[in-house]
């Protein structure tokens, strides 16, 4: 609830705070709808790219055959991570959270970068460039480095999503395998001053560097009331196991008021965009992978929620189907929120370029409700 105080507004949790001005995601939570400059979501996931899609939210129109052209090959040159940052990742312990490698490798190509600290527009986009072009390495290097396996070079012939498969397996994906990841990819990309992104703003408003500010949202989408919704779908599917099981286990876990993972959204109060066309193309997925029983339980999960909850506006989220879209590309559950991160490097740094176009420090107050004129006890009379 807000409440004005000497004229500043108390508003726990941000809610109803517009802490930022943006032209990248426009979200109305009421009707559904997302959309990236204007575009919205559905349509670009059935006719975009992830690449087409990142210049449109970095500058504000979709581009031309050559402009797309030309930033394919930008993020395509640098597809490799630093000799040393490989030799880093080596020493990770085998046993880590994948996020937290994440966050440190990512924190640490700025010591291998020389303008780090560079914090014009041209050296941001190109740093940018890098952090999208080079995040999918770090995941799949510390994937096949606790797995024992040989480190497998990038190609660049291939494009962000096949690339990062062909890293993660050592094999070239499917072109269905591809375009599940690429449409997961776009639907990801940004969402509006999540937390995540909020975080990013924060720490670029302090005029630090875009290292630091990506590392920063890694650490905020780690949180399980951020990223790690859709590991959670995964094991609850796990948990019921079989589709003759669905309708007892979930109805159970609704008499006992347990969440759904999957559903319901801080936002969206209508059917979550993101997930209308994923739901179609997993189903496909599912079958050429052998794993159509998830998606017909999560299917027959959908139809009991819609039943019994949809009236109260709680709907299946991008997350839910996005688990076994994940799944059927043979990701580790540890891997679904680093690859969230990998989509989502195109809208923290977006924002964070929008928010050096013009810079305000983000710092807000906070109300302090502790005593005042408490007087000072020496050591030897507490």
């Amino acid at each position: 609830m807000s409440v004005n105080l000497d004229e500043k507004i108390f508003d726990k949790g941000l809610a109803n705070t517009i802490a930022a001005e943006s032209k990248m995601s426009y979200i109305d939570g009421v009707n559904g709808i997302l959309e990236y400059v204007g575009i919205d979501i559905d349509s670009l996931a059935r006719n975009s790219t992830f690449e087409e899609t990142t210049f449109l939210l970095w500058n504000g129109r979709l581009p031309n055959e050559q402009e797309l052209a030309t930033l394919v090959a930008a993020f395509r040159a640098e597809y490799h991570i630093p000799a040393g940052l490989i030799d880093l990742i080596k020493t990770f312990p085998t046993d880590a959270a994948p996020m937290h490698a994440l966050q440190t490798a990512v924190a640490a190509l700025a010591l291998h970068d020389s303008e780090a600290d560079v914090n014009d527009p041209d050296a941001n986009l190109r740093k940018s460039i890098k952090l999208v072009a080079k995040t999918p390495a770090i995941v799949a290097a510390f994937d096949r480095h606790r797995k024992g396996k040989e480190i497998i070079d990038p190609d660049p012939s291939l494009d962000i999503a096949s690339n990062f498969l062909w890293m993660l397996n050592g094999e070239k994906p499917t072109d269905t395998m591809s375009k599940a990841l690429d449409v997961c990819l776009i639907l990801h990309a940004d969402h509006g001053t999540n937390a995540s992104t909020f975080t990013s703003l924060v720490v670029i408003s302090t005029l630090s560097d875009m290292y630091s500010s990506m590392a920063a949202a890694i650490g905020a989408l780690r949180g399980p009331l951020h990223g790690g919704a859709n590991e959670g779908v995964m094991r609850m599917l796990d948990e019921i196991g079989e589709l003759d099981n669905v309708d007892a286990a979930i109805n159970q876990k609704l008499a006992d008021k347990d969440k759904i993972m999957g559903f319901g959204h801080r936002v969206y109060k209508a059917v979550d965009p993101r997930a209308t066309y994923l739901k179609t193309f997993t189903k496909g997925l599912a079958e050429d992978t052998g794993n159509l029983k998830l998606y017909e339980m999560s299917s027959r999960i959908e139809e009991i929620m819609n039943e019994k909850v949809g009236s109260r506006g709680i709907y299946p989220n991008v997350d839910f189907y996005s688990a076994t879209t994940y799944f059927s590309l043979g990701l580790e559950l540890d891997l679904f929120t680093p690859l969230f991160a990998i989509a989502r490097m195109v809208g923290w740094t977006g924002h964070c370029m929008e928010q050096l176009e013009d810079n305000k420090l983000i710092r807000p107050g906070s109300n302090y409700v502790g005593p005042h004129e408490v007087p000072y006890a020496p050591l030897d009379q507490r």
